[in-house]
């Protein structure tokens, strides 16, 4: 009697197997979107720009009180620029802060409160370089 196998079982991508183990292991931060979740432009943006020289312990309460204080780009872009400074106060390096406000208004004035989908697009705002 002769036994017969079902199809070859094919075995999963490097890739497939690497996003996998992230998903298993990867560190649970604020500004992450959960698996399956489409990351937020405004929050990785927010994030990023907050975390330039900057440790992630830090991050973590003031990416939380940003967020509290102006949701969305559009409150951020209407915020009074003291505000977010003093909101900034003890991240240093307060050039970033005028340039998150400033890219809020542009992000808001110039691209309808949505971020440019393209590399040249991100470039032209004020605070992102290559």
């Amino acid at each position: 009697m002769t036994r017969k196998s079902g199809p070859p079982k094919q075995t999963p991508s490097p890739a497939s197997q690497l996003l996998a183990w992230y998903d298993r292991h990867r560190r649970h931060l604020p500004w992450r979107s959960a698996p399956g979740e489409p990351a937020d432009p405004y929050h990785v943006w927010l994030s990023e720009i907050m975390l330039q020289q900057t440790t992630v312990v830090t991050v973590g309460p003031y990416y939380r009180d940003f967020l509290k204080r102006w949701p969305r780009v559009h409150d951020l872009a209407a915020a009074p620029l003291d505000d977010v400074l003093t909101a900034w106060a003890g991240l240093g390096y307060y050039a970033r802060a005028r340039n998150l406000k400033k890219c809020a208004e542009v992000v808001v004035t110039d691209h309808g409160g949505v971020f440019p989908g393209t590399e040249e697009g991100l470039r032209s705002l004020p605070g992102i370089g290559p």
